[in-house]
């Protein structure tokens, strides 16, 4: 049974989306954790940290480079 003053934090790490996917994508992950963890969703905060596609890399390679 989750404890009544939880405030559970989301934080996704994602290059720049527009206000409409941010909008998606918090009500989304809100959801989906509420409903996995039976904490509700008003307790949720959900952060994005946004960083530009030079920043991120994979396999060693920033990510502008890896896809177009």
């Amino acid at each position: 049974m989750p404890q009544e003053d939880t405030m559970p934090i989301i934080t996704l790490t994602i290059s720049p989306r527009n206000e409409e996917v941010k909008e998606q994508l918090i009500a989304k992950l809100t959801e989906t954790a509420a409903e996995v963890t039976g904490i509700p969703a008003q307790k949720f905060i959900v952060v994005i940290d946004e960083n530009p596609r030079e920043n991120i890399g994979v396999g060693g390679v920033p990510l502008d480079k890896l896809v177009p």
